[in-house]
């Protein structure tokens, strides 16, 4: 039991720095090249921060753990919703943008629906990956080419993000390039140390790898999300902390599970498709209501989506 713990903490330490480290490199490289950084922060941020569970769903599918692969990206949104957006609200009343409320709060809601059908299906294979990639690619095509013309918050907000991992002005290509592969090795090999230690601890606790992939796992990849959006808020930057998780949970339900089916397919546990992927709608749902009252997430609000939070994860260590 004690080795599976210290896998699973080397891991998710390996995990971090290895998506820092991508994002920062990747972040200076677009630089280098002329990329813009609202095209940086829809595009290389999105993808860089959403590294951890990439590398963890596919390393998991590829070891034969649908449970720990599916239950990370379920897990994970279900994280991000009721836990990260739970503390930051209780630091910070959360203010919502209405100019882009529409877009994103129907892009979060159809990319759960996408995910919902393609878990209800059983298998999830390259066919259904492929439409969710080819979905969030529609997504970032049309978030970047309306917030480029209109110039508003939401365009400002996605520079910020790229410029907030900033690296000195004269570091070179083949500082940056070695940055890129760095990051890209410790989070491929700390998403190997993750499940490894994730299926023993399954098997030591005598829960279902579903369990350790909806709890340990999803927790450990959202902390990067969790950390950012609290550093937000205490910043008095809201609107970043709220972006971030939308931002993250398109990119898992879209990217993650997408690219993961593509690779390779991913048979659906019972228990996911049974329970967990209603929780996720049902809190997406939530959510949404949330922020479409007031157009803010208040301090009362916050408390009740860690409220539930905990329920949910007291829930899924007893059944």
């Amino acid at each position: 039991m004690t080795h599976s713990i210290l896998l699973v903490a080397a891991g998710l330490v390996l995990l971090a720095i290895g998506g820092e480290l991508l994002v920062r490199g990747a972040v200076g490289m677009g630089t280098r090249i002329g990329i813009s950084p609202l095209l940086a922060g829809l595009t290389i941020v999105g993808f860089g921060t959403s590294m951890p569970e990439l590398a963890t769903s596919v390393q998991a599918a590829l070891a034969g753990s649908p449970g720990i692969a599916l239950g990370n990206v379920v897990g994970s949104n279900v994280a991000n919703i009721l836990l990260v957006l739970g503390v930051s609200a209780l630091i910070m009343p959360l203010i919502v943008n209405p100019a882009s409320f529409k877009r994103d709060a129907i892009a979060m809601g159809g990319a759960t629906v996408l995910c919902t059908g393609a878990i209800l299906i059983g298998v999830i294979g390259p066919v259904i990956g492929a439409v969710l990639l080819a979905s969030l690619v529609g997504y970032i095509w049309y978030a970047y080419k309306s917030e480029a013309a209109a110039n508003d918050d939401e365009c400002h907000r996605h520079q910020a993000e790229a410029e907030d991992r900033p690296v000195p002005a004269d570091t070179g290509p083949v500082i940056l390039g070695g940055m890129i592969v760095a990051g890209l090795a410790a989070a491929i090999f700390g998403a190997g140390l993750l499940v490894d230690g994730a299926t023993v601890l399954a098997s030591a606790a005598g829960v279902s790898e579903s369990v350790i992939g909806l709890t340990v796992v999803a927790i450990g990849t959202s902390l990067p999300e969790l950390i950012a959006c609290v550093i937000a808020v205490i910043r008095k930057h809201a609107d970043v902390a709220l972006g971030n998780v939308v931002g993250s949970c398109i990119y898992n339900l879209l990217g993650i599970l997408g690219a993961t089916a593509v690779i390779t397919p991913i048979a659906v546990p019972a228990e996911i498709a049974g329970i967990d992927i209603w929780v996720l709608l049902a809190v997406t749902a939530l959510l949404i209501v949330q922020l479409r009252s007031g157009w803010r997430l208040s301090r009362i609000e916050g408390a009740v989506l860690l409220a539930l939070y905990c329920a949910y994860t007291a829930f899924l260590a007893v059944r």
